[in-house]
């Protein structure tokens, strides 16, 4: 019905799939399953290929290191496993190409999103785009990162409208927004600093209109150097800034943040500078999915979500109950003062937990943070897994293993995705009789003691996040328990949790060590997740209504682009345009409106000769006296022009020139315009100030 199914984890979201999957694959036009990673679109082709083979149905992975041939083949089958990125730059380029079977992707009929959250929500803060390179600044960046640190941080207080200023400096930070404010001093500091290292030239300022990329660029230093950190928002891979997803953990090759963040993060961490790009064509994924015909979804967590997708993509989220109901134990969470004293209390909890024989999955928000509880453990000695964005190769084995009794696995955000827990341990495909035995026997045994023990290192910004780490305990009726860790100290409860709850803690008076646990706590908590959920909303919300505006024109574009591709013959096309071009030309200087004394014949000829057409004004004026004579005779000359070039090189050549030109025109003039659309968007929102709406100017 083209709605979203929220069914928990091990109930057989993949399973159910195949259902809608194989229904709407009868009508012969295809049917995307989206996933979120090219090993789960392999695996969940292959598992469920049979199935669709079975039934007659020809089933196929696209993932990103095809084919062209292989991917155009794969796109003709009646049902397709795929990335969301995959889909999308296939998209993007299919409408790049200059012949029709160029393309690989039919029309888009259907789509099952998997773990739809994750993909319409979470990642669709960020659009797709594809770019070319264009003037490199690299030493401009090298230059500015060097003075850096001698910019120094602004501490304010009160509100804006109270505010006082504690120790001047430099620059303000905005942490909930990830901005850097520079002050009037720091404004100071770097006109003298940039022209000192010859970058700005002497008494000019900042704001000259010349100098817009230079702010641009040490804006983008001090956020890099700032706001953005090693194995939290980013990690080095081999002389590369790859970016952590920050919702999913996982890393998001040959994704580049835009605006000069990238490369000033390049030169923070001294590894080589790539050019920066200029935008060839982007979508949302808002406005990419709702290309689709019908569109549908599956989740173990969307209901925190139902006003957004409802809104944006007009999808309502029905709520399946479990087969069996969840006995699992959620327990209060647990606040101390410092992140110190929180890491050695998750400690001690996984010690007691481990000596019940129970397997424990800690989970962290950060790479940084897994490997600080690793680090605490090795320590001592206690062996456990690490599951972060530096060993996804190894995820589906280290999930597989998670459930077998005392094991300790920690993972970043992307706990099991799409790989279930199984108590005891997973059981291998085609194992005899005596293996089903034993894994029987210890799957029992873990289900005795207690099931999966989930520890949460630190809440996330998203409720549905924090549902999902629970959820990979107490899987169909599996007894288990959960249960998180938080301190004064994390950035939920830093940034966004009120100032009233570590007013409250320290009038109580905590000694060190000592932690707080009550249900006003859990509800502040919520009520900080709601508030930063509220904000994404309408960051993601602000992201579609600017690319709405781009999407009426993306489509006009892309409609005339198929409409050429689709033409064999565009001369009569080319001979309205030479009509419409020469008439304007010769209206603007010659016209019986015009008094004679203000022709410019001079100026005509100088016209015409840009376009090849050769014409003596003096001469044809003697002979002639009707003005509508000699535009006709310009425009027949023109004609004769383009008549001469096609005897040269033969009627069908000139009519593949004619149309490839007339597409490299249409795609340069596109090029153009996006990034006129991109300067315009960065500096819009100064309409604000005059209570004006930004998008509405815009």
């Amino acid at each position: 019905k083209g709605n979203i199914s929220e069914m928990k984890t091990g109930e057989g979201k993949t399973l159910m799939a195949t259902l809608a999957a194989y229904l709407n694959a009868l009508t012969e036009k295809g049917v995307h399953i989206v996933t979120v990673n090219d090993y789960l679109a392999s695996r969940d082709s292959q598992w469920m290929g049979k199935l669709y083979q079975f039934l007659g149905l020809s089933v196929a992975a696209v993932i990103s290191d095809m084919s062209h041939t292989d991917k155009k083949n794969a796109y003709l089958s009646d049902i397709i496993y795929a990335t969301n990125n995959e889909l999308g730059f296939d998209y993007l380029r299919d409408n790049m190409v200059f012949e029709d079977d160029e393309r690989v992707q039919r029309k888009l009929n259907f789509a099952i999103v998997d773990e739809v959250d994750s993909i319409l929500i979470d990642e669709a803060r960020t659009p797709l785009i594809i770019s070319g390179p264009m003037d490199d600044y690299g030493d401009v960046y090298q230059k500015i990162n060097q003075l850096i640190p001698q910019f120094t941080e602004q501490k304010e207080s009160g509100t804006a409208k109270e505010l006082v200023i504690e120790i001047v400096g430099d620059y303000t930070l905005d942490e909930k927004h990830k901005q850097i404010h520079i002050t009037d001093t720091g404004h100071e500091k770097a006109e003298k600093l940039l022209s000192e290292i010859g970058l700005l030239a002497p008494n000019t300022s900042l704001y000259d209109s010349n100098n817009i990329l230079l702010t641009q660029h040490l804006n983008a230093s001090l956020r890099a150097h700032k706001l953005y950190k090693s194995d939290v928002d980013y990690m080095i891979q081999s002389d590369e800034v790859v970016i952590i997803d920050e919702f999913t953990g996982r890393t998001l090759s040959g994704r580049r943040w835009s605006e000069g963040l990238h490369q000033a993060i390049e030169a923070k961490e001294n590894v080589s500078i790539k050019k920066e790009n200029q935008t060839l064509a982007s979508i949302t994924f808002q406005n990419y999915f709702r290309l689709y015909k019908k569109l549908s979804g599956m989740t173990g967590t969307a209901d925190t979500e139902s006003f957004e997708l409802k809104s944006i993509y007009d999808l309502e989220v029905v709520i399946i109950p479990p087969n069996i109901p969840v006995t699992r134990k959620d327990f209060t969470d647990i606040v101390y003062l410092t992140q110190d004293e929180k890491y050695e209390a998750i400690i001690i909890e996984v010690k007691k937990v481990t000596a019940q024989n129970r397997p424990i999955l800690v989970g962290t928000n950060s790479v940084e943070s897994s490997e600080l509880i690793s680090n605490l453990l090795t320590k001592l000695k206690i062996k456990h897994e690490v599951l972060n964005a530096k060993q996804h190769q190894r995820e589906a084995e280290i999930v597989a293993n998670a459930g077998v009794a005392g094991a300790i696995t920690i993972a970043t955000n992307m706990a099991g995705r799409g790989t279930d827990i199984v108590l005891g341990g997973k059981l291998k495909e085609g194992a005899n009789q005596q293996q089903q035995e034993k894994w029987q026997i210890d799957h029992d045994k873990v289900v005795a003691d207690g099931g999966l023990h989930i520890i949460g290192a630190e809440r996330n910004e998203s409720r549905r996040v924090d549902n999902q780490l629970r959820g990979r305990s107490g899987r169909q009726g599996d007894p288990g328990s959960s249960r998180f860790f938080l301190s004064l100290e994390d950035n939920l409860m830093r940034i966004f949790a009120s100032d009233k709850m570590s007013a409250m803690m320290k009038r109580l008076g905590l000694e060190n060590g000592e932690a707080i646990e009550h249900k006003w706590i859990n509800k502040a908590i919520e009520n900080a997740q709601k508030k930063v959920e509220a904000y994404h909303f309408d960051a993601r919300k602000s992201v579609l209504e600017y690319d709405d505006v781009a999407n009426e024109q993306r489509k006009f574009v892309y409609t005339r682009r198929n409409e050429l591709i689709g033409e064999s013959d565009i001369k009569d096309h080319i001979d309205n345009i030479r009509t419409e071009i020469i008439s304007d030309l010769f209206s603007q200087s010659i016209s019986a409106e015009m008094n004679e004394n203000q022709w410019d014949i001079a100026e005509l000829e100088k016209d015409l000769a840009d376009y090849s057409i050769e014409v003596d004004m003096q001469q044809m004026m003697s002979g002639e006296t009707q003005i509508d004579n000699w535009l006709k005779n310009i425009l027949e000359k023109s004609k004769q022009n383009h008549a001469e070039k096609e005897e040269l090189v033969g009627y069908s050549q000139m009519r593949l020139y004619e149309k490839s030109i007339m597409l490299q025109t249409l795609d340069h003039q596109w090029k153009e315009h996006l990034a006129a659309m991109d300067y315009l968007r960065q500096s819009i929102n100064l309409r604000g100030f005059a209570q004006k709406n930004p998008v509405q100017e815009y």
